[in-house]
């Protein structure tokens, strides 16, 4: 393994990571992360608006982690991810902007709805989008893990761009889910994806 720190240091530079994390999250070690991110951004975005659009998607990936973890379902015993709580987050930054990658293990049985609310978010305009984060505030629901899809929302809102995601089932109950959040300049045209046909 030490032969190949070398390499996975040199992996990381070629994809441009500013940060990755694997493992269980707390409300302590989400602060900590969320202190780091904020250093590394004021070091490499002289953009105050970017550094806080960024900033708000990984706040909001890191909460969606934390809360979805304690909602999973119990593991096959048959299987090799029986342990709950874990999740992993890694910050991206090229050319065209960052890229906010997160995954964690879900119950199987909220794929479902969880997709049909993307798919949704990824079919709004900005204005959609503005009035639905409204309207989702304004009603009063919430979901168990305790936002409604606000922060889904929020992250659409801010990212400019449709949400990337996907879904590898881990066992008969739990599935892998995988979101990328991409963040560009408001005057890069990649920002402007959500309004185009």
């Amino acid at each position: 393994m030490v032969n190949r720190i070398f390499d996975l240091y040199d992996d990381l530079e070629k994809d441009r990571i500013m940060l990755s994390f694997t493992g269980a999250l707390s409300t302590g070690l989400i602060a900590a992360i969320l202190n780091l991110v904020e250093r590394k951004l004021e070091h490499s975005e002289h953009a105050p608006a970017v550094r806080k659009r960024v900033f708000n998607v990984v706040m909001e990936c890191l909460h969606n982690l934390f809360h979805h973890n304690k909602h999973r379902a119990a593991a096959d015993s048959s299987s090799g991810h029986g342990e709950g709580g874990q999740g992993v987050v890694v910050i991206a930054h090229d050319g065209r902007g960052y890229s906010v990658f997160t995954g964690n293990a879900m119950a199987q049985s909220e794929v479902d709805a969880l997709k049909q609310r993307l798919d949704l978010l990824n079919g709004c305009g900005p204005d959609e989008l503005r009035e639905l984060y409204k309207n989702t505030l304004n009603n009063g629901t919430f979901s168990p893990s305790g936002g409604g899809g606000l922060g889904l929302i929020d992250m659409a809102r801010r990212s400019g761009r449709k949400l990337e995601y996907g879904f590898i089932p881990l066992d008969n109950n739990n599935t892998f889910f995988s979101l990328n959040v991409n963040i560009a300049p408001k005057n890069h045209p990649l920002h402007h994806e959500r309004h185009s046909p």
